[in-house]
C-alpha cells in the first residue's frame, strides 16, 4: 500500500505535524527478527508510510533476512541499546523471547521511542505493571501484539456479544489443541553452546544454566525461565478476546490442573492443562490446553466459545457463528408427564435468536501494524494498549501460578497480590541475574 492509499482514522493534520508530519514515514527499528519477529517485520512492510531504518538480533542470518526484505539499507545492531541510541529511529518493534520484553520496552520508553511489543507482554506480573508505569510516565504510544484486537471479524463478534444477543454469558472458554505426541520437542542433552557470548546475552536477566538446544530461540516457550508456555503464548490471545467480548477486567479467583502426562521430552510446561478464572459478572472463563492429541478438535473446531442464556457463540480461526438456545418456560422438577410434554413442545417452538455467522480471519498482523502507525502519528490509544495487554497477560500468568502451587487463588487486582496464599506471591516476579535490573 502506498501513501496515496493510506488514511489514518481520527488523526488530524495538526496532530500529524506535531510528531512527524503528514507525509513522513514512521522510521522503525526491529529487535528480534527470527520466526515471530520476521512475521511482525513483514506486517509493517505492508505499509508505505513505514520505513525500516534499524534492525537488531544476535544472529547474523536473521539480520541478513531482514535486511534483504527492507526497503533501503537499515543499520544493523547486535545490542538493542545501541539501536535505542539511534536518533533516526522513531519507534521500535520488540519480538524477542518473553523474558526480554520488560527490559527492552522500558528502555525504549525511556529513550523516547514508541513501542510495538509482542505478546505476552511480560514474563511476570511485576514486570507488566512496571511496563504500564513506564509507558504512562514517558507518554509513549504502545501496542501489544494481541492482533485479534485489530481483526474486523473479532470486532464484529465483540459488538454482537455486547449487544446482549447471547443473553447472560455464564461460561466462556478458549482452546489450544494440537498433537505433539510422542516426540514433542525431543530430549537433547545439555551441551556446549555454539557461542558462549551469544548464549549469555540470549539469557540476559534469566538464570545462568547450561546450554540446551531446546531452550534457545523458538523452543524457549517450553521453559518457565523464558516463557509461560502455551498458557501465555496462545492463551493470552484467547483470554484477551474473551475479556473484550464480555467487558471484563481482572479475575477474582483462579485455579488450574495439569501436567506432563503423555509427552516424554525435556519441557517444563505441561502438555495438558485446564485453568478456570472467576470474574465479576458473574462469569467463569476457562482455557484448555491439550498438546498430546489434536484429533477431532472440539465442538465446531472452535478456538473460543461463549455460552449465554440465549445462545452460544463459537469463534474459529475463520470467523464465528451463533447457535440459538431454547428457553425453559416452566420450572423444572415437576414429575407430571403431561406438564413435561407441554414444556417440551413450548421449548421446541420458541427460539430466542436466529443463527448467525460471520467470516474472516482472526489473524490481523498487517491491520495491527497499521493501527500502531496511525497511533504513532495521532498519539491516540492503540487497539491493544499497554494496560489492556497487562491485564490479559496477568490473567494467564496467575493461572500458571495456580498450577504450580496446586491452589485455588484469590486475586486482589488492585494490589496485584494473592490474598489467601502468601507463598504464591513469590511467583509474581523473580530476581534478575546480575547486572540486569528492572527500573
Amino acid at each position: 500500500m502506498t501513501r496515496r492509499n493510506f488514511t489514518a482514522a481520527g488523526a488530524t493534520a495538526a496532530s500529524y505535524s506535531r510528531i512527524l508530519g503528514a507525509a513522513d514515514r514512521v522510521r522503525m527499528g526491529f529487535v528480534g527478527l527470527g520466526n515471530r519477529g520476521d512475521q511482525v517485520h513483514t506486517a509493517f512492510l505492508e505499509w508505505g508510510d513505514h520505513q525500516t531504518v534499524a534492525i537488531c538480533d544476535l544472529r547474523d542470518d536473521y539480520l541478513d533476512l531482514a535486511a534483504r526484505k527492507s526497503r533501503g539499507t537499515p543499520t544493523r545492531y547486535q545490542d538493542y541499546r545501541r539501536l535505542l541510541d539511534d536518533k533516526n529511529v522513531d519507534a521500535v518493534a520488540i519480538a524477542t523471547p518473553d523474558h526480554w520484553h520488560a527490559l527492552m520496552m522500558i528502555d525504549a520508553c525511556n529513550a523516547g521511542k514508541d513501542v510495538y511489543v509482542e505478546k505476552p507482554l511480560s514474563l511476570t506480573v511485576v514486570e507488566g505493571r512496571k511496563m504500564v508505569e513506564a509507558a504512562e510516565r514517558s507518554k509513549r504510544v504502545v501496542q501489544v501484539g494481541t492482533q485479534r484486537r485489530s481483526a474486523k471479524v473479532i470486532q464484529e463478534a465483540v459488538a454482537y456479544v455486547r449487544s446482549g444477543e447471547l443473553g447472560q454469558v455464564s461460561l466462556a472458554r478458549g482452546y489450544e489443541i494440537s498433537s505433539e505426541w510422542p516426540a514433542g520437542i525431543g530430549n537433547p542433552p545439555d551441551q556446549a553452546p555454539p557461542s558462549e557470548q551469544e548464549w549469555d546475552r540470549w539469557l540476559g536477566p534469566a538464570p545462568k544454566v547450561p546450554y540446551n538446544p531446546n531452550r534457545a530461540y523458538y523452543l524457549f516457550r517450553y521453559f518457565y525461565n523464558y516463557s509461560g508456555g502455551q498458557m501465555t503464548n496462545i492463551g493470552v490471545h484467547l483470554i484477551d478476546t474473551l475479556r473484550w467480548c464480555l467487558n471484563l477486567e481482572s479475575p477474582r479467583k483462579v485455579t488450574a490442573l495439569g501436567g506432563r502426562y503423555v509427552i516424554k521430552d525435556n519441557r517444563e510446561i505441561p502438555d495438558t492443562m485446564e485453568a478456570l478464572w472467576e470474574f465479576d459478572g458473574p462469569t467463569m472463563v476457562g482455557f484448555m490446553q491439550v498438546n498430546g492429541n489434536g484429533s477431532g478438535g472440539n465442538m465446531r473446531d472452535s478456538e473460543m466459545e461463549l455460552r449465554g442464556t440465549k445462545g452460544t457463540m463459537f469463534i474459529t480461526p475463520d470467523g464465528w457463528e451463533v447457535v440459538p438456545e431454547r428457553i425453559n418456560e416452566l420450572p423444572r422438577g415437576n414429575n407430571n408427564p403431561i406438564d413435561r410434554s407441554v414444556q417440551r413442545r413450548r421449548n421446541a417452538r420458541k427460539t430466542v435468536i436466529q443463527p448467525k455467522s460471520a467470516k474472516g480471519s482472526v489473524w490481523a498482523d498487517a491491520p495491527h501494524a497499521r493501527n500502531f502507525l496511525d497511533c504513532v502519528k495521532s498519539r491516540g490509544k492503540c487497539n491493544a494498549d499497554i494496560l489492556t495487554g497487562h491485564l490479559s497477560t496477568s490473567a494467564t500468568l496467575i493461572a500458571n501460578i495456580a498450577l504450580r502451587t496446586e491452589s485455588l487463588l484469590k486475586w486482589d487486582a488492585r494490589a496485584e497480590k494473592f490474598t489467601n496464599h502468601p507463598e504464591a506471591n513469590r511467583y509474581l516476579h523473580y530476581e534478575y541475574r546480575t547486572p540486569y535490573k528492572l527500573s
